[in-house]
């Protein structure tokens, strides 16, 4: 059992999301970095989509009360186990009673831990991923409290392993929004010829943006279909990066999408961080989400081997 000591600022089970029931106003929540999240479980041999712990910001307390190895990946927010400093993107084994703390870091704000065979949760329409702005999923659909008791099953030791995690980037391809050609100039080019920075109100709904010369407009449009990455222009002229607790429908034009494999740069984006944008092509887009699941797969063969050797 995994029991939280601390939460910090916000601590909350995720896995890559509910699927499937955006018709349904369901919102896809989930991990803010999948990649993260397959790198944990490949580590441990679990399901890809076994739910994790996302932490935020850090200034979190977990004790384990059984033996289990575990995963950390992520951000590095200075985790330790006890009193031994932890690196992201390995594997680790704890002992019943050792303490698993997070600091926090200028430079990083989430960090996932996984456990070997999962924690005991209950899925809510095909995912454990908690939906903080419907109430359901995780734990009673609300971040995790001090108290909060996760279950697994405790499993012997196994040696530990790591991998080179892909690094984290401030600027993020894009691809040319559907009603660009409705406004004035070309907002995609517009948004990508400067930087933008990171408003103090941005969540896990979506990233709110800021800059020097905001791209104004009057137009108006029909609530049309939105999705994670979804890069929508109010009025106002402040962009916003659509994240996966948003909605599924929404009236601002959409001048832009992130390409799934840059997604989980905004994992890591803070208040006051400076972001730009390029313009890419679907089949660049396309080509590095492949290239995230070849790293996948040669983690997956490099672990079978190491482990086999050792067995």
């Amino acid at each position: 059992m995994l029991e939280v000591i601390k939460p910090g600022v916000q601590l909350c089970i995720q896995d890559l999301g509910r699927h499937g029931h955006r018709h349904l106003g369901v919102s896809q929540s989930g991990a803010l970095d999948p990649l993260a999240v397959r790198i944990a479980n490949t580590l441990l041999g679990n399901p890809l989509n076994t739910a994790v712990l996302e932490i935020t910001v850090g200034l979190t307390q977990l004790q384990f009360t059984s033996a289990t190895n575990f995963a950390l990946t992520g951000g590095d927010l200075k985790a330790c186990l006890d009193d031994t400093p932890l690196t992201p993107g390995w594997r680790y084994y704890a002992k019943p009673g050792q303490l698993l703390s997070f600091a926090s870091s200028p430079d990083a704000l989430r960090a996932y831990v996984s456990v070997e065979g999962g924690f005991d949760l209950q899925s809510v329409m095909g995912s454990c991923a908690t939906d903080l702005q419907a109430g359901f999923g995780g734990i009673n659909g609300s971040p995790l409290a001090a108290g909060d008791q996760l279950h697994y099953s405790s499993c012997p030791e196994r040696h530990s392993v790591g991998a080179l995690q892909p690094g984290y980037y401030k600027q993020v391809r894009i691809l040319s929004g559907p009603h660009c050609t409705q406004l004035d100039s070309s907002a995609a080019q517009l948004l990508s010829a400067k930087s933008w920075q990171v408003l103090p109100d941005s969540n896990r709904m979506g990233m709110r943006l800021t800059g020097p010369d905001l791209i104004t407009h009057q137009l108006s449009i029909n609530s049309q279909a939105v999705l994670p990455g979804t890069i929508q222009l109010p009025p106002n002229g402040a962009p916003i990066v659509l994240l996966n607790d948003c909605q599924t429908t929404g009236g601002y034009p959409m001048i832009a999408q992130v390409i799934q494999a840059d997604l989980r740069h905004f994992a890591q984006l803070s208040a006051g961080d400076q972001i730009s944008f390029t313009l890419t092509t679907p089949a660049q887009a396309h080509q590095d989400t492949q290239q995230q699941n070849y790293l996948l797969n040669q983690l997956r063969i490099a672990l079978t081997h190491h482990d086999r050797s050792i067995s």
